[in-house]
């Protein structure tokens, strides 16, 4: 391996052209050379014709990464020596992690990995899955040793889909190396587009770690807010009154109350609890955390078809007009979106469920959850509403164009706090 430390030297390729992957491989292919991978051949075919169905990149921003060649064909790869793998790392029914995105982007890597190459994993993973579950995989498909005839770096990915204020390169990026002088190479390669600038983990462990703790953080933060919104919910307290009187001293946290999902917070957590319980000790407050947030569609559809109920509104049978679909407010994200929860407890009560979100994909929604949104929704039609994402198009519309769609006698709950408090009939 060349000594110097310089990144100069690297032939870059992008596994995975998703949500993560695109935006990273945009941000080099402005300043030099790269491959993006992706298996997707409709997604190659996207990209070559300039358009981004995840609306993370524009057209504009597409045209700038002139450097940047896409492709699905593993050969366009045997030219590179510095792989960074952005696949997604879900879990799996029983909330356990998915590893089989990874284990099959180092299985391709392994494929055309030479001696002294490089491969940095940023997808995000539990404390010892690079070295222990991905860096295997390269030794038996390559034949080559590890930290001998090639290395591994880990450097979390920090995408936040929807921001367009934080992006890759003004979002400060942790990075490591299986060595020392490797992690001075992958610190200096992400500093070429990071303007504000990285931090040099001592180890690929603890930078894994700062990435999974950071949305497990959060998780339990929002948790700790949706179990005093249960409390304050049945001693007839506003929430969200009572969150903006707190918020009057410096160094009360922001948190919001709601459904917890996405690629991220939903997730991560499951990772760290797995390797907790592996290694033999049982994690308390994580796992409370997770159950709070993970109980939070039944709640609302337990609150709402009481609302029903005192209004004399039948449940069986009932139009429900669920308002969003997407994990967060303006992006099409799909992935982990709990509103999903609410649907399946609405079909549950025998009520009818109907999905409106102007940003996501019919058929994506059909694929991923057998859910197909309404283009459109009916004036006067529905005996519910749901704000359940607060998309900017749901905002602009305000509390009567919104209290339209329901029929004379309805239950409006907004779970966004996107209207006033005396403009809904519920608030979580």
């Amino acid at each position: 391996m060349d000594t110097s430390n310089s990144s100069k030297g690297l032939n870059l390729a992008i596994i995975g052209l998703g949500y993560v992957g695109l935006p990273l491989a945009v941000e080099f292919g402005k300043k030099r050379p790269l491959v993006g991978f992706d298996i997707n051949t409709n997604r190659i075919t996207e990209l070559q014709s300039g358009y981004d169905f995840t609306l993370e990149v524009s057209g504009e921003d597409l045209k700038q990464a002139s450097q940047l060649s896409y492709t699905a064909n593993l050969d366009d790869l045997r030219q590179c020596n510095c792989f960074i793998v952005t696949v997604p790392t879900p879990i799996d029914a029983y909330k356990r992690p998915d590893l089989t995105p990874l284990i099959k982007a180092s299985e391709t890597i392994g494929q055309v990995l030479k001696k002294d190459d490089i491969v940095i994993y940023e997808s995000t993973v539990y404390p010892g899955a690079t070295e222990e579950d991905c860096v295997p995989v390269l030794e038996r498909v390559s034949g080559l040793k590890f930290n001998e005839d090639f290395f591994a770096g880990y450097s979390p990915e920090r995408i936040n889909p929807g921001d367009k204020q934080h992006r890759v390169h003004n979002i400060m990026k942790v990075t490591s190396g299986s060595t020392p002088a490797i992690a001075e190479v992958v610190d200096r390669l992400y500093q070429e587009i990071i303007v504000v600038g990285t931090h040099k983990a001592p180890s690929i462990k603890v930078a894994e770690a700062a990435k999974v703790i950071e949305n497990t953080q959060r998780d339990v933060n929002i948790a700790l807010v949706n179990e005093l919104a249960l409390i304050f919910n049945r001693m007839g307290i506003d929430t969200q009154a009572v969150l903006e009187a707190a918020g009057t001293k410096w160094n009360f946290l922001p948190f919001r109350p709601g459904l917890v999902g996405g690629h991220c917070i939903g997730v991560d957590p499951y990772y760290l609890t797995h390797k907790a319980q592996a290694i033999g000790y049982h994690p308390e407050m994580i796992l409370a955390g997770r159950r709070i947030n993970d109980g939070m569609g039944e709640y609302v559809v337990s609150q709402l078809v009481k609302a029903m109920v005192k209004a004399s509104i039948g449940v069986a049978g009932a139009k429900v007009l669920v308002m969003g679909l997407t994990f967060k407010e303006n992006c099409p994200d799909l992935r982990n979106s709990r509103v999903v929860d609410i649907v399946g407890e609405l079909n549950e009560y025998g009520a009818k469920p109907i999905v409106y979100d102007p940003w996501v994909s019919a058929s994506e929604a059909q694929q991923e959850y057998g859910i197909t949104p309404v283009s459109e929704p009916q004036a006067g039609a529905y005996d519910a509403i749901i704000l359940a994402v607060s998309h900017e198009q749901f905002r602009q519309m305000g509390a009567a164009a919104i209290r339209a769609l329901g029929k004379d006698k309805h239950v409006l709950y907004d779970l966004k706090y996107l209207l006033a408090a005396d403009e809904s009939d519920l608030r979580l």
